[in-house]
């Protein structure tokens, strides 16, 4: 029964974890971008875009949740409980992160400077560990 209980956690967690990572790193960067409208309205597709970012990392959870969704918790569960956490932990504050590092490269688009290349690509790096927390999710 343990195992199960644990089981139903890591989904939950992997899930919930990195969906949260998203949301925090949308609003994150979504909030510079409402400060940077107020400065250079013109740009304001580059800060869609850099804001969007993070929003992948709630995607990973969720095909990492859809991998494991039909495992037998019974035998699986403990397993599946610490592949939850790490997926969410990592995809969660990946997101935060790369929220941050767009919500930077936006406001200095703002400011007149052509960085949003140099940021997706800054952006990418944070972004490349949650892709290996889901790869290894599918490993384990």
């Amino acid at each position: 029964m343990l195992t199960i209980i644990l089981g139903y956690l890591g989904l939950a967690a992997m899930l919930c974890l990195s969906g949260i990572g998203s949301s925090l790193g949308t609003t994150i960067a979504g909030n510079a971008s409402e400060g940077a409208l107020k400065l250079n309205p013109e740009k304001a597709s580059g800060y869609m875009i850099l804001s969007a970012l993070p929003a992948t990392q709630g995607l990973y959870g969720f095909v990492a949740f859809l991998t494991w969704v039909g495992k037998d918790f019974a035998t699986d569960g403990v397993k599946l409980f610490w592949v939850g956490i790490a997926v969410g932990v990592v995809c969660m504050i990946s997101a935060i992160r790369q929220g941050q590092v767009c919500a930077n490269g936006i406001i200095g688009m703002s400011q007149g400077h052509d960085v949003q290349t140099n940021t997706m690509i800054y952006a990418a790096l944070p972004e490349f560990y949650a892709i290996l927390a889901l790869v290894a999710s599918f490993m384990v």
